[in-house]
């Protein structure tokens, strides 16, 4: 029970750091404006900056890495 908990868990932050993603190179973000009950909106823009923090630190730690290179 505990492993499967686990594990859509981590599937929660990957599917939320991949539309920080694609908010950071197209500018496209779910309309939780048109979500019409107030907590969920709360809980499901939570979930969004969590994806912001996770993508923010990878691209901190692999921006330090010499695996990964800035190509412009």
């Amino acid at each position: 029970m505990f492993g499967k908990l686990t594990h859509l868990a981590f599937d929660a932050i990957l599917i939320s750091a991949f539309l920080a993603g694609i908010k950071r190179t197209t500018g496209l973000t779910p309309a939780l404006s048109q979500v019409p009950n107030k907590d969920i909106r709360q809980i499901l823009g939570s979930f969004l900056e969590t994806g912001e923090y996770v993508f923010d630190f990878a691209v901190v730690v692999l921006g330090r890495s010499k695996s990964f290179e800035r190509k412009r």
